[in-house]
């Protein structure tokens, strides 16, 4: 049984209280961002930054579709596999998981997606659709080599290196000997030894995953 943190209705997080104060601001932070995003309010912005070509592109919706991450191109969810999206905002609405027939558990810290998807995912299909916890993805109170894939996309350039250790460290606790990771590096590359020699890197497009 896995445990949520709690949260305000700003959409700010807090999990256990060992976390770094770093750490709580940073998912703060971001669970304030994706909050106001999930929620469509406006951003206060600059008027530099509305000018940049990528606000024009981010205001239109042309911009997703850039930075979305295929994961099932790289690594495809088998039917009856348990898979684990971190971050996963409104995934179970918008790809073919009743395709795949895989087990969908989410874990998000913005409020409004996590409410959201668990008010909307077992309308889709309750059988494959096994609930979105509220939590980091630092802190995963699930079972020793429970999950047979993990996804992690979209969110790794808000956060540290040494974060993203942490994170690596809890994924491999909870995923299964044969299980695999699949996640995305926008900002810079994990050293090959801080991963370990089971993780194959494809950095042509910086993807990363444990096959």
């Amino acid at each position: 049984m896995s445990k949520q943190g709690k949260s305000d209705r700003d959409g700010q997080w807090f999990g256990g209280a060992h976390e770094s104060d770093v750490w709580q601001g940073q998912l703060a932070a971001v669970a304030y961002r994706f909050n106001q995003q999930y929620r469509g309010d406006a951003f206060d912005l600059p008027p530099e930054v509305k000018e940049m070509p990528i606000f024009e592109e981010w205001t239109s919706g042309s911009l997703t579709a850039k930075v979305a991450s295929p994961f099932w191109e790289v690594v495809k969810p088998q039917k009856g596999d348990l898979c684990l999206d971190l971050g996963c905002g409104v995934s179970f609405l918008i790809y073919p998981w009743h395709e795949w027939g895989a087990l969908f558990y989410g874990r998000e810290i913005s409020t409004v997606a996590q409410e959201g998807l668990n008010s909307r995912g077992p309308q889709l299909n309750s059988k494959l659709f096994k609930g979105v916890e509220l939590g980091a993805a630092h802190e995963l109170n699930y079972e020793p080599s429970q999950f047979d894939l993990a996804i992690a996309t979209g969110w790794s350039c808000y956060y540290s290196l040494e974060y993203w250790e942490v994170v690596m460290a809890q994924v491999k606790r909870v995923l299964k000997p044969t299980g695999c990771l699949f996640s995305i590096s926008w900002t810079q590359k994990l050293p090959r030894q801080k991963i370990g020699r089971s993780w194959k890197l494809i950095w042509g497009r910086r993807y990363f995953c444990h096959l």
